[in-house]
């Protein structure tokens, strides 16, 4: 994608060849600045600080943490503190998992003096992987945007809310729940966003606004709780989030606040869509509810909030009382039951075992197994 007419990714390596740069996310959207990666230590709190988020974004960053201990270190030990490490970064998402899975499945084989360049060949497969899932993404979400723009009246927008930030800034390019509105926008299908701001971190006003406006998507900001007056009142034509986590039964956990917009959408007739590439399914879940680890963050993600003072400069402020405690959990559960459909680079799924399973058959069968 662009930013100020120049193409990014999310993730590349610097001109060194070794280390690890990084769009620093938590600047945004008022700064523009990247951060250089060069030790494992400084991957792991990337991520830990959300200086890179978002499921398929957090998996390629863990993937490139392994091969920058690899370059230092490649011994037995050194690549099992690796992946210690930065298996703790995150608990939700379940990307960083599933990189690491790969990560030690492919180097545990090799001798040391292999494992570094091989770390790094892996790393980048993983990113380029990513892009490919995330288009495909696109392309299978495209149809139901434009099933949507042709029942409407010529010129009218299709209306579109999303909750927190499951674009390209979420992975290595593209983007998930994103994905097919680019390619709509892009075909000349009239599309229009409502852009939740996602406290207590307002990456949908902070990130996914950025992008959007970046790229010329027609979008408003609206505040967290105002989706359903919208629904209510047929200014909202689909929902399509993120997620994280997908069970084998199509449960999606994604950030807080998703599983409200799936009840006013399901209470409203509005199609209440996810999007998600493969390693996001957790195949040795079925029940999300209770199974899902749930990340609690730092309760001054709740009482501060970060913005752009009149002098120009950025700066935190606190808006909760003084003495008064928050809670701060990251992600809530949303029951298969209240998902529409499932949009992987393989198609679109209903929410269930069975749904899961036609689109990925050797998955499922592995995990029954």
């Amino acid at each position: 994608m662009k930013i100020h007419g120049q193409a990014y990714r999310t993730i590349w390596l610097a001109q060194d060849g070794w280390r690890v740069c990084v769009i620093d996310q938590t600047r945004l959207p008022f700064r523009f600045e990247t951060v250089t990666l060069s030790s494992i230590d400084a991957t792991a709190e990337a991520i830990r600080s959300m200086i890179v988020r978002g499921a398929p974004l957090i998996g390629a960053t863990a993937a490139y943490g392994v091969a920058l201990a690899m370059r230092v270190d490649a011994s037995d030990a050194a690549l099992e503190a690796a992946l210690v490490l930065l298996a703790a970064t995150r608990p939700t998402a379940v990307n960083l998992h599933w990189a690491l899975g790969r990560m030690r499945e492919r180097l545990s084989p090799l001798p040391a003096d292999d494992r570094p360049a091989v770390a790094y060949a892996e790393a980048a497969a993983i990113c380029d992987e990513d892009v490919a899932l995330c288009r495909s993404i696109g392309e299978h979400g495209l149809p139901l945007i434009r099933d949507i723009a042709a029942r409407k009246r010529a010129g009218q927008p299709v209306n579109i809310l999303t909750h927190c930030n499951a674009g390209w800034l979420a992975t290595v390019d593209w983007g998930t729940a994103l994905a097919p509105i680019y390619l709509a926008h892009d075909a000349g299908i009239p599309v229009h966003v409502w852009v939740d701001e996602t406290r207590p971190r307002n990456q949908g006003a902070a990130l996914t606004a950025y992008e959007l406006g970046a790229h010329g998507v027609p979008h408003t900001v609206i505040t967290d709780n105002a989706g359903g007056h919208l629904m209510q009142r047929g200014q909202v034509d689909m929902v399509i989030v993120g997620t994280d986590r997908t069970t084998a039964t199509g449960d999606v956990a994604n950030k807080i606040g998703t599983y409200l917009k799936a009840l006013a959408a399901h209470d409203n007739g509005v199609p209440f869509y996810v999007a998600l590439p493969s390693p996001t399914i957790d195949w040795s879940l079925s029940d999300g509810l209770r199974e899902i680890p749930i990340e609690e963050r730092s309760a001054r993600e709740v009482t501060h909030l970060t913005g752009l003072g009149e002098d120009g400069e950025v700066r935190w402020v606190r808006v909760v009382a003084p003495g008064s405690t928050a809670a701060n959990p990251a992600f809530d559960v949303t029951p298969a039951r209240l998902v529409t459909g499932l949009i992987t680079e393989r198609g679109v799924a209903p929410a269930s075992a069975e749904g899961l399973a036609r689109l990925f058959p050797e998955r499922a069968q592995g995990a029954a197994a």
